[in-house]
């Protein structure tokens, strides 16, 4: 069984509607492709604070919940999943969280990824953190959520390796080059596919781009009105060392019994002074 997902890159604005309008076309643009599920940047429908938005007080929250409504019609007449870049409000004086909404094909936003490490000027000025991973399955294949900064942060991708996800979907707003290589690594050391969106305005540093679970690059978008595609397929030959071999061979190395077993008693061993 396979799956097919896309990336995207589009020039987020701080117009509820106008980026809703935008989320619409380039999920029409992926129906035609025959995707199943479609990942957006971090904070895309809201406006991303910080960078585009100093005050939500700015923020037209009723737009926002009318273009997410639409959005979700959409992925029900187009049978497709979607993974959404917003603030997700709460309830005055409460900051948003900075969070992804997982629609399924049924049209219904199925759960919620709050990001949990938050950098100082977003903890202190703009969001509440979340605190739990969130997981999702689509046709037999398992995605896990992460938040632009969270890629800093290897114990996050390693628990999801734990959950078992197959593809890791992080979305960003990067402000520096290095930041598509900590991705790419998390893809290589935890044998995951992983799929990098972040916006138009990031382009001088990099593309969105998807990532095999050997590390190598599938796909990238070259422009931000198409989506960039690539198929999960465990079956793939290409990925067998990294999917059959190297990812169960890490968890039981994870785990430590093969190298308890093998522990020697030897004062040669215990004493760290000879030579």
């Amino acid at each position: 069984m396979t799956l097919k997902v896309a990336t995207t890159q589009p020039a987020g604005t701080t117009d509820a509607r106008e980026n809703g309008r935008i989320v619409r076309d380039l999920m029409r643009r992926a129906a035609a492709a025959d995707v199943r599920l479609i990942h957006f940047p971090e904070g895309f429908l809201s406006g991303y604070a910080k960078e585009q938005i100093a005050d939500w007080a700015d923020v037209d929250w009723d737009a926002a919940r009318d273009e997410l409504r639409s959005i979700a019609d959409l992925a029900r007449e187009l049978g497709m999943w979607v993974v959404l870049g917003s603030a997700h409000p709460l309830i005055p004086p409460h900051r948003p969280h900075n969070s992804l909404y997982v629609i399924s094909d049924q049209g219904r936003v199925v759960t919620r990824y709050d990001k949990r490490f938050c950098s100082h000027t977003e903890i202190t000025s703009f969001y509440s953190p979340g605190f739990e991973p969130v997981v999702f399955d689509v046709d037999g294949y398992r995605f896990g959520l992460a938040i632009c900064i969270e890629v800093n942060f290897p114990q996050l991708f390693a628990e999801y390796d734990r959950l078992g996800v197959d593809c890791l979907l992080l979305s960003a707003w990067p402000i520096d080059e290095i930041f598509f290589r900590k991705a790419q690594a998390h893809a290589a050391i935890n044998n995951y596919w992983l799929s990098l969106s972040v916006p138009a305005q990031s382009v001088e540093l990099m593309p969105s781009a998807i990532f095999g679970p050997d590390g190598s690059e599938l796909t990238a978008v070259t422009a931000p009105e198409q989506p960039a595609t690539a198929v999960l397929d465990r079956a793939a030959p290409e990925f067998h060392i990294a999917l059959d071999l190297a990812r169960p061979w890490r968890a039981a190395a994870d785990q430590g019994d093969i190298y308890r077993s093998r522990r020697v008693e030897d004062p040669r061993s215990s004493d760290r002074t000879l030579i």
